[in-house]
């Protein structure tokens, strides 16, 4: 049995496919001036340069963040800022042994111990 297409064949229901509200040429005329602007580049610690555009009125940061790789980018190649130190994932024994001494950790091992213990009656 072979399956037959009754109606007109539409694509879409926008009569004017490819445009949209706006769309067109629109020159300086139209839209007004653009701002003045400066072109500042950054360089991050893995060398990538970032050409970033600042309005010439405003102060331009010292740090940005590089679109490529995520690392903090300064506006000196030479001497880019360094990377983020990242703290390892401490589990709550490592923060337990930061605030004891392994003598204070005998000795609540001991004090548990012995209620424990005392309370099974052995």
């Amino acid at each position: 049995m072979v399956a037959t297409i009754r109606g007109p064949l539409v694509a879409g229901g926008n009569a004017i496919r490819g445009s949209r509200v706006g769309a067109g040429p629109m020159g300086e005329a139209e839209r007004g001036e653009t701002a003045p602007r400066n072109r500042i580049g950054f360089w991050c610690a893995n060398g990538h340069e970032s050409r970033i555009a600042f309005a010439a009125d405003i102060e331009v940061p010292e740090t940005w963040d590089c679109p490529r790789c995520g690392l903090p980018a300064g506006t000196d190649q030479q001497n880019p800022p360094p990377a983020p130190r990242t703290e390892p994932y401490k589990t709550h024994l490592a923060y337990v042994r930061e605030r004891r001494s392994d003598e204070d950790g005998d000795a609540l091992l001991e004090e548990a111990l012995s209620r424990l213990r005392a309370r099974r009656g052995a």
